[in-house]
């Protein structure tokens, strides 16, 4: 085969992109005559709905229970299914009871991630499939414990890194596995955003809201609206975070493009220098994970200077011995070594939520492994969770992948497990 000259080459992954963008962009919605998936919702929240909306969109579903601890929520949302679907859900206040539900057979949990594993254990435990969102657990030995559960149960897990559906990251992992970047010296991924914040004063939750409950095997912090929906992420006894949170999906999809695992070691410095008394984790992050096949860094700010370059602020670059690659979810960027090098950018569109959704039903009909393993989010959820003990102790790490132990910091061991608050008691015996 003769090889490509410049501009043969750029026209090639042009068309290689597009195509597949154009491909994996269409969902066909399942057929009126198949099967329909009987869906439970544990969290119907904002991101919860969302997910429901999506399953609604792929097709073959019927909502036959919701739950959440706020009965505003279920009241909202199961009149907001009953007018989609024209039967109105179960609602349930408390989850253990939601998954004795007859002829329940998956459930999506959109809860915040210091409740995943013990709804998720309990779910597999009683034979149902389970969409659930990232991050995947609060602590790692909570991530062990869901991962041997499900491998335990046989059941259908997919876990909701969206990202990899889309056709920008798919095309670039491509691009870099046919080597046209050659040797991977360096990634690098950042989300700057300009975060609002609520009131931090303390006061008495919602009357719809059992704070408690919603609090659950986490500590039992003064309610405000800053650490009670949605505005929970970057509360640290439940969020973790801005990398916790949202840079956890640039993060999975950084491991899946490069093909890698865990990290030998991490280190992690930053702090609180612009909403110092509004959020308890740190505005302004920056990471470093050693990988076998290159070293990884990560980037935030919470509080502005977002204007100076919108069109990288939430993405990934992939510096290369040719050149350099920038993805972010609609689009990615290549830009050959060389003076006068022809930058090139490729749009690559598609509904990930959607995609995402319909992969795991689609795995539920026919029995097949969804697209994004527990395995897989378990690893995901354990960089971003090494970053913050980093951060936490203020030192870089070592990490022995193969254990899943900390190497030679015992403090930073410590916080690989957090004890849970009674009644409740965690899924890890140590």
């Amino acid at each position: 085969m003769l090889p490509l000259n410049r501009r043969q080459f750029l026209g090639a992954v042009t068309a290689g992109a597009a195509a597949l963008s154009q491909l994996r962009a269409q969902v066909t919605p399942a057929p009126s005559t198949a099967r329909k998936v009987k869906l439970g919702l544990i969290g119907c929240g904002w991101y919860g709905m969302v997910d429901v909306n999506a399953a609604f969109k792929a097709g073959g579903v019927e909502i036959v229970a919701l739950c959440d601890v706020d009965s505003d929520h279920l009241e909202k949302s199961a009149a907001e299914v009953e007018k989609t679907q024209g039967s109105r859900p179960k609602t349930f206040k408390l989850y253990e009871e939601m998954l004795a539900t007859p002829g329940l057979e998956a459930v999506i949990i959109g809860t915040q991630p210091h409740w995943h594993a013990l709804q998720l254990i309990a779910a597999v435990k009683r034979g149902l499939d389970v969409y659930c969102e990232k991050p995947l657990f609060y602590d790692v030995r909570e991530g062990r414990a869901m991962v041997d559960a499900v491998a335990k149960s046989g059941r259908i897990v997919q876990i909701g890194f969206q990202r990899r559906q889309s056709p920008a990251y798919q095309a670039v992992r491509q691009f870099i596995a046919d080597g046209h970047l050659g040797r991977i010296v360096q990634a690098e991924a950042q989300i700057h955003t300009n975060n609002g914040t609520l009131s931090t004063a303390p006061q008495p939750p919602p009357a719809t809201l059992d704070w408690d409950l919603w609090c659950g095997p986490g500590p039992l912090i003064p309610y405000s609206p800053q650490v009670g929906h949605k505005n929970w992420r970057q509360e640290k006894t439940s969020g973790q975070g801005h990398l916790y949170d949202w840079g956890i999906h640039l993060l999975d999809a950084t491991r899946m493009i490069l093909g890698e695992t865990a990290p030998r070691t991490v280190s992690a410095a930053g702090g609180l220098y612009q909403l110092k008394g509004k959020i308890t984790t740190p505005d302004t992050l920056a990471v470093q994970w050693e990988f076998d096949r290159c070293p990884v860094t990560w980037r935030h700010r919470m509080w502005g200077a977002e204007e100076y370059a919108p069109e990288t602020n939430n993405g990934i670059f992939f510096y290369g011995e040719k050149g350099t690659v920038f993805v972010s979810d609609n689009q990615w960027t290549f830009t050959p070594r060389g003076k006068k090098a022809e930058r090139k950018v490729t749009e690559a569109k598609a509904d990930m939520g959607l995609l995402h959704m319909a992969d795991f039903l689609e795995a539920v009909r026919t029995r097949r492994p969804a697209s994004c393993s527990i395995e897989e989010a378990h690893l995901s959820t354990t960089v971003v969770k090494l970053a913050m003990i980093s951060y936490e102790v203020g030192a870089k790490l070592t990490w022995d992948a193969r254990t899943e132990q900390i190497v030679g910091h015992p403090e930073a061991a410590k916080l690989l497990r957090r004890d849970y608050r009674a009644p409740w008691k965690h899924p890890s015996p140590a």
